[in-house]
């Protein structure tokens, strides 16, 4: 007898199919300054959050003068700024005030005005870019040109003219941030609506409308899960911008009021000295920077992560690189 043909099917060492959490996580640990700018976004969200708490675990108050840290002439005593061990970005001219107590009790005003006004802007443009992409017709010929209007429009000019015009009892921190959303939607609502315009005429789109569900559950379980990814990257990239808008109203003088604490506050403060104090003005403003950068570099790379023809690529490429090395 002939022996019987093995009919078990060959095995092969193909990995198992990676979900997309998996992909994009793998992808973000593989982008160290992706990875770095993600823990530096954290650190600083830590800070917003247990800023006073922490300030008061090492004694400091950033409303206390120290004028001893001061000489004659109401300016720093020593060195950069009079940097010491115990204040290690110095002290502010003509209070003596600790600096690093100032930049760490701000954190918490920028950053959460920065995020409120983003869920604001968040918001809206998921409102009003799904609906006009989904609904069509009149409606959306409506809120497109309601859309190109606000990009077009002169927006820091009319946040200075509400700020200035709206009476002090409304609280500062809220209006800003109420002020910064609602002014900071349109390029994020354009682009949902074009994903969304693309979505609904989806295959399971339009099977779902052929069977008769209802309109709203399309768009709660097939558009609005479709649109995620280009979100988190919009929302993560909008950010930046909203704690910079909240900077330049401080720093124009409509922002957060004395004594409430503000990166863009301690920066106007800081610009009558940037020539006998430097360092003022460096380490709020360096904060700043390093903030706006690190959420600019997490955005692009989470959305080359979402991205399935970024993925591709690299793949393609990493299976060239192995089969070069294998060669």
């Amino acid at each position: 007898m002939s022996p019987q043909p093995d009919l078990q099917a060959p095995t092969t060492n193909r990995p198992a199919k990676q979900t997309r959490s998996a992909r994009v996580l793998a992808s973000l640990r593989n982008d160290k300054l992706a990875l770095i700018s993600i823990i530096w976004i954290a650190l600083v969200a830590l800070v917003a959050l247990t800023g006073p708490e922490l300030l008061s675990l090492m004694g400091k108050d950033p409303g206390k003068y120290n004028i001893d840290a001061l000489n004659d002439l109401a300016e720093p005593a020593g060195a950069f700024g009079g940097t010491s061990w115990q204040h290690p970005f110095g002290v502010e001219p003509l209070t003596g005030r600790d600096l690093f107590s100032i930049v760490i009790a701000g954190t918490r005003t920028s950053v959460l005005i920065g995020l409120g006004a983003t869920v604001i802007a968040t918001l809206i443009a998921l409102l009003l870019g799904i609906s006009a992409g989904y609904v069509g017709g009149v409606y959306d010929r409506v809120i497109s040109r309601v859309i190109d209007i606000m990009l077009g429009f002169p927006s820091l000019i009319f946040m200075i003219a509400l700020g200035a015009i709206i009476p002090p009892s409304i609280p500062r921190p809220l209006l800003i941030t109420v002020i910064i959303g609602l002014f900071g939607w349109a390029s994020m609502a354009r682009v949902i609506r074009a994903e969304t315009l693309s979505l609904k005429n989806r295959p399971f789109v339009v099977a779902s409308r052929a069977v008769g569900t209802p309109q709203i559950r399309i768009v709660i379980r097939e558009i609005i899960p479709n649109l995620m990814a280009t979100v988190i990257v919009l929302t993560t990239m909008s950010v930046p911008g909203k704690i910079g808008a909240e900077a330049a109203l401080s720093f124009l003088g409509v922002g957060v009021p004395p004594p409430t604490p503000s990166w863009g506050r301690t920066i106007r403060a800081a610009a009558d000295w940037i020539q006998v104090d430097p360092m003022y003005i460096t380490w709020p403003a360096l904060a700043l920077v390093l903030l706006t950068l690190a959420f600019n570099i997490a955005g692009d790379a989470l959305r080359d992560a979402l991205d399935p023809r970024t993925q591709a690529r690299l793949n393609e490429s990493g299976a060239e690189e192995e089969s070069g090395q294998a060669a």
